[in-house]
């Protein structure tokens, strides 16, 4: 073949030498993640992971919520099934009657909850705790309608019988829930001022602060801490100070345990400090590491027979408390279920407790 001249023959020349030196091609990298792309890729992962995490929270809790209000809702109307097939609303407790006076609200409302089998096998002519109902498992039935789902501490109690903790309670008042005629039980009392109470026979028209601002039931927590049965209270309406200064009384961790107890520690609340109040009581535990924990305060117990308490009135500081951050919910007894912040003013939430009070309350 004839070489070209000139430029032609620079030309062709270049051109030989790539074709016999063709160019390298490159070398392909691994494939896979540098150690600093893994540690960008968990970043990103992390950082999204703590931005859902609350939305997810916040999720779950407003589910729990629409879920407590709806058990409130059934509480609030079973109360008023309970009123329209007797005329009158449920006693808290029967004192001066045999042991089957003890059984509580909740007991007796249970056929307008739709659990008419649970009442069925409650035999309210005898105590709770004695047979058949110590040997029929009633005590530790399990009723969704009374569990609050963003309870922490629901496991029914380790004694004999076991008892199915209640996460509602009813509203017995203001400060003094029950006063005795006489020592002697059968003699009976009056009740406190609350919408419920012990020989109570109450109707709407005992309702003169009107049903729709008056309270019916609200939360409360399980297991609550409580002193009491000194009989060292008196009609003056109490401060926290005064609280913790009743060092005399019996200590127990058992408050709100048993649902079918009608007293005020087991199954009811008063209003005499706000919702979720950080009320102290003097801690007499098996082990003492503070003077003081948050608990509850009664005086004496309803049907007290103990030299201390016999034919002594009951005061209760027992706080409406909730799981639910900066509120609890409660029923009215017109059954609006409302969401009360643990900020309301003291004299709002009172007269909230009262059934005819004369409070003028206004919104809250």
């Amino acid at each position: 073949m004839k070489v070209p001249s000139g430029i032609h023959r620079v030309l062709f020349l270049e051109f030989g030498r790539m074709k016999r030196f063709p160019l390298r091609q490159p070398t392909s990298r691994r494939a896979g993640f540098t150690l600093i792309e893994l540690l960008v890729v968990i970043a990103i992962i992390a950082i999204l992971i703590a931005l859902l995490l609350p939305a997810v929270q916040q999720a779950c809790e407003a589910a729990r919520r629409i879920q407590c209000k709806n058990n409130l809702k059934q509480i609030g109307l079973a109360v008023q099934n309970y009123l329209d097939s007797h005329s009158v609303l449920p006693p808290s407790y029967c004192i001066g009657a045999a042991k089957g006076g003890t059984w509580s609200i909740h007991a007796r409302i249970l056929p307008f909850l739709d659990q008419a089998n649970a009442f069925n096998h409650a035999d309210l002519n005898v105590g709770y705790s004695d047979p058949p109902n110590s040997t029929s498992g009633i005590t530790a039935q399990f009723l969704p309608a009374y569990r609050c789902p963003s309870e922490v501490n629901g496991a029914n109690s380790v004694s004999t019988p076991s008892y199915f903790p209640p996460s509602y309670a009813f509203n017995a008042g203001t400060w003094k829930v029950f006063t005795p005629l006489s020592a002697n039980l059968a003699d009976g009392g009056t009740p406190g001022d609350g919408a419920f109470g012990p020989n109570a026979r109450f109707t709407m028209a005992n309702f003169t602060d009107g049903t729709s601002n008056t309270l019916c039931f609200s939360e409360v927590k399980t297991y609550t801490n409580q002193i009491g049965n000194d009989g060292a209270a008196t009609d003056t309406l109490p401060n926290l100070a005064m609280i913790a200064g009743f060092t005399s009384g019996t200590f127990s961790t058992n408050g709100h345990r048993e649902w079918v107890d009608g007293k005020i520690h087991e199954t009811g609340f008063t209003t005499a400090f706000t919702p979720n109040a950080r009320v102290q009581i003097a801690n007499k535990g098996t082990t003492v590491s503070t003077p003081t924990v948050e608990g509850d305060y009664i005086s004496c117990k309803e049907r007290g027979t103990s030299a201390t308490c016999a034919g002594r009135p009951t005061y209760a500081a027992v706080i409406s408390r909730s799981y639910h951050v900066g509120v609890v919910l409660s029923v009215l007894m017109d059954g609006s279920v409302r969401t009360i912040s643990e900020n309301i003013d003291l004299n709002v939430w009172r007269a909230l407790g009262t059934r005819s009070g004369g409070e003028v309350i206004g919104d809250f």
